[in-house]
């Protein structure tokens, strides 16, 4: 018997979001209404990564921003996002997990033992708030599916064909030539929602549901975009959103930011530090 056809992809666009809303900010509400995030992320040489993730995240809507960053980059972190506490050094980063309502790993960080040891410990303590993961922190998963498949907040894993090549153990051509089925595998092993970050980016998540998003252009294809990204998803976690919607949102916004952008600048040449500028309008302009 001839195993059925996977169904298509659905398409990211507006439309779409209006079956995952977001929860309801009211007016009378505080900053810890808005959720608090915490950002893990930076080194000594990309220091800017954590600034990127962790002003997105506050474009998209949180309330309160925790970066911890490498020791020796955190005052300048510090100067740069001025509405955040900056914690110097990694070592107490479980305690500050625990506090969170979304925490986001990986940007900038160096790979290394170090990372390794960062992320195991967060998944040896567990979570009930959800937790994505980028970058540097991609690369720490290999033996650990079980916990991250029990964390109970929801993980969102965000690679690109090449990260993603490395957390399946395939080539990268794989990947690019398929990334829908990589992402479907990726969610299955984890039990994480999995985007696969290209031209057109695919989503899958652990219920079997898959969507595409086929916007935002080459203008995307720069440094620091991918830190922009988990930092707007970390942003509507914390704000409640599961994380199956807190990524459909964050590559949306990500992608139309960059449409936007497109328009006002040009198809090339505009910088990840302008996207999150554009994220507040563009979730205005949805609940219009």
């Amino acid at each position: 018997m001839t195993a059925p056809k996977p169904a298509e992809p659905r398409t990211l666009d507006r439309d779409l979001l209006a079956a995952f809303p977001l929860p309801a900010l009211p007016e009378d509400g505080d900053k810890e209404d808005r959720g608090r995030v915490l950002v893990i992320a930076g080194g000594r040489e990309v220091p800017g990564a954590a600034v990127l993730t962790g002003i997105a995240a506050q474009r998209a809507g949180s309330g309160k921003l925790q970066i911890v960053t490498h020791a020796d980059v955190a005052i300048p972190v510090g100067v740069a996002v001025t509405g955040a506490r900056v914690i110097a050094g990694f070592d107490d980063c479980v305690t500050h997990v625990g506090q969170s309502g979304a925490v986001v790993i990986g940007c900038g960080m160096d790979p290394g033992k170090s990372v390794d040891r960062l992320v195991a410990a967060i998944l040896e303590a567990g979570g009930e708030m959800p937790l994505i993961l980028d970058a540097a922190a991609l690369d720490c998963l290999a033996g650990r599916e079980e916990r991250i498949r029990g964390w109970a907040g929801g993980i969102a894993l965000l690679p690109h064909s090449r990260e993603m090549a490395r957390m399946l153990d395939c080539a990268p051509e794989e990947v690019e030539i398929d990334p829908l089925h990589a992402a479907e595998r990726a969610a299955a092993a984890y039990g994480a929602v999995t985007l696969v970050k290209g031209r057109f980016s695919f989503i899958a998540a652990p219920d079997g549901q898959t969507f595409r998003f086929e916007g935002g252009g080459i203008g995307l294809a720069t440094s620091g975009s991918g830190d922009v990204l988990a930092g707007i998803v970390a942003g509507i976690a914390a704000r409640g959103a599961d994380i199956l919607t807190a990524v459909l949102w964050g590559v949306w916004l990500h992608g139309e930011a960059g449409r936007v952008l497109t328009d006002e600048i040009g198809r090339v040449g505009f910088l990840a530090d302008e996207l999150p500028g554009r994220i507040p309008a563009l979730l205005a302009s949805v609940a219009a």
